[in-house]
């Protein structure tokens, strides 16, 4: 089963700026296209960048504009487990994107042994070669496999495990089940920590939004201690960077979990000299951390 992003939305677009939007045209060059098993993939260039599509939705890429550039802005939540575990050695990635966060893992982290990366698209490793720069060394282990299938079969204890997995059809539930995170806890170490990328209303404690919920109540079962970032800096770029709106317009956001048993992150040092080599304005996003409410 597939959750559409779309259909999470709680409240309506404010008219004009949905207008604006759709109003908005953008000119894209073509520079490859691939149907594959499972997804309909394109490698777009823009004004503002390089980005991987899966049928019509941004799945990953990189900004080259003078408003921004990096990354599709809500994968810089996942750096924020620097400052939870500095010293990780083994490190896990289920999903593989354009692989410039695998890439920035390796400069954030100077005690790393080993990057497991797992994808079931067979296109993805060249094409993030290829057209997004990702840079392979020999910590990199890649494996062309279902990722619930990996996890039930590997032995290694991770430090990081990082999911971020989307399709043609949406988000895959399978990896967003009791099942799936019990798995992942048996692949942790004692400190080991868990980040997870979930579609959501932006209104996140309404009672409507009940896939976010039901989703954050299995993790609340699983570990003790689990940090909400809203999105929200990540949507005010995306929205200022391709549409010159100053706020969000849709009610949707990606909603990032990080969890664990013994960490918490730690923002009391000067966190921006740390994170100047990626050119990553970090604090930003640790605004974001939101107070987990009980609702159920």
């Amino acid at each position: 089963m597939n959750i559409i992003p779309e259909n999470l939305e709680i409240h309506k677009a404010n008219k004009t700026l949905e207008n604006i939007i759709d109003n908005t045209k953008i000119k894209e060059k073509l520079l490859y296209k691939v149907k594959s098993d499972f997804h309909d993939i394109y490698v777009v260039k823009n004004k503002f960048g390089k980005f991987l599509k899966y049928k019509d939705t941004y799945q990953a890429g990189i900004f080259d504009c003078d408003n921004y550039k990096g990354n599709l802005p809500y994968i810089n939540y996942f750096l924020i487990p620097y400052l939870m575990n500095k010293n990780a050695k083994n490190v896990l990635f289920i999903g593989m994107g354009s692989g410039k966060i695998i890439n920035q893992y390796e400069i954030l982290f100077e005690k790393l042994n080993k990057i497991d990366i797992v994808d079931i698209e067979e296109y993805i490793f060249p094409v993030a070669e290829k057209y997004f720069d990702f840079k392979v060394s020999d910590k990199m282990n890649f494996y062309l496999q279902d990722g619930i299938i990996y996890l039930k079969n590997s032995k290694t204890k991770y430090d990081i495990i990082i999911t971020d997995i989307a399709g043609n059809e949406g988000c895959d539930t399978r990896f967003c089940e009791d099942e799936f995170f019990k798995i992942i806890k048996s692949r942790l170490t004692a400190k080991g920590i868990f980040v997870i990328n979930l579609p959501s209303s932006r209104d996140i404690f309404n009672k409507k939004n009940e896939f976010f919920l039901n989703t954050l109540n299995n993790l609340k079962g699983i570990f003790s201690n689990i940090n909400l970032y809203n999105g929200e800096t990540s949507n005010k770029i995306f929205y200022k960077t391709f549409f010159n709106i100053d706020k969000p317009v849709f009610d949707i956001t990606n909603a990032i979990l990080i969890c664990s048993n013994k960490n918490t992150a730690n923002i009391d040092e000067d966190i921006e000299e740390i994170y100047k080599k990626l050119n990553i304005e970090i604090a930003e996003y640790l605004r974001d951390k939101t107070e987990i409410q009980n609702i159920f």
